[in-house]
C-alpha cells in the first residue's frame, strides 16, 4: 500500500498545484480588465473641452457673420443712392454752366428780373448740393493738391514753374465723394515744369 500510496502521490497531489499555478492568473485579470475600462471622470472632462471648443468657434463664426452683415446694411445705406446722386450731379453742372455763361457786364446791369433769376439759380444749385451732402455726398477740392489718381483725373498739363509738378491748378470739373468712395473724379489741369519735391529737405549735411 505503501508502494501505491508513493505512486499515486505524485500524481495525486499534480492537480492541486496546477490549481495553484492558476491561481495568481485568475487573481491579475481584475485587476487588467479594470486598467482597461475608460475613467469616467477623464471621458466627461475630454467632452467637456470638446462642447467648449466647438461653442467658442460657433461665437466667433456668430460675431464675424454679425459684423458683416453690419457692415453691409452700413454700405447699402451709404452707397444705395449713389446712382441717383451721379445723375443730380450732371443737373448741378448744368446749373454752373449756366450761371458761368452769363456775361459779367449782365450782372452788373442792375437790371431786377436778370438778377432774381441769377439769385434763384445760385440757390437751387446750393439746395441741391446741401441735400446730396447730407446723403453723403461731398465735394472735392483738389486746387493746390498733389495730383491723386485715385480722386483726379488729369485732363491736360499747365506750363508753370512756380509749384511742384502734378500739383492740381485747374478744375474742369468738379469731383465728389459718396461714402469712402469717389462717385465721380474731379477733371484737372496740372503743372508742368515746377520744381519737384526735395527727397530729402530736412538730412543734416554729412559729417
Amino acid at each position: 500500500m505503501t508502494d501505491e500510496t508513493n505512486k499515486n502521490g505524485p500524481e495525486a497531489a499534480a492537480p492541486e498545484e496546477n490549481a495553484k499555478a492558476a491561481a495568481p492568473e485568475a487573481t491579475e485579470k481584475p485587476e487588467a480588465d479594470a486598467s482597461a475600462v475608460p475613467d469616467p471622470l477623464e471621458l466627461a472632462k475630454a467632452e467637456n473641452a470638446e462642447l467648449r471648443d466647438k461653442y467658442l468657434r460657433l461665437a466667433a463664426e456668430m460675431d464675424n457673420l454679425r459684423r458683416r452683415t453690419e457692415r453691409d446694411v452700413k454700405d447699402a445705406k451709404a452707397y444705395s443712392v449713389a446712382g441717383f446722386a451721379r445723375d443730380m450731379l450732371a443737373v448741378s453742372d448744368n446749373l454752373r454752366r449756366a450761371l458761368e455763361a452769363i456775361p459779367a457786364g449782365a450782372r452788373e446791369s442792375g437790371d431786377a428780373g436778370l438778377k432774381a433769376l441769377i439769385e434763384g439759380v445760385e440757390m437751387t444749385e446750393r439746395s441741391m448740393l446741401a441735400a446730396l451732402e447730407r446723403h453723403g455726398v461731398k465735394k472735392l477740392e483738389p486746387t493746390g493738391q498733389k495730383f491723386d489718381p485715385n480722386f483726379h483725373q488729369a485732363m491736360f498739363e499747365v506750363p508753370n514753374s512756380e509749384v511742384p509738378n502734378n500739383t492740381v491748378v485747374q478744375v474742369v470739373q468738379a469731383g465728389y465723394t459718396i461714402g469712402e468712395r469717389v462717385l465721380r473724379p474731379a477733371m484737372v489741369g496740372v503743372a508742368k515744369g515746377g520744381p519737384k519735391v526735395a527727397a530729402a529737405e530736412n538730412e543734416s549735411p554729412a559729417a
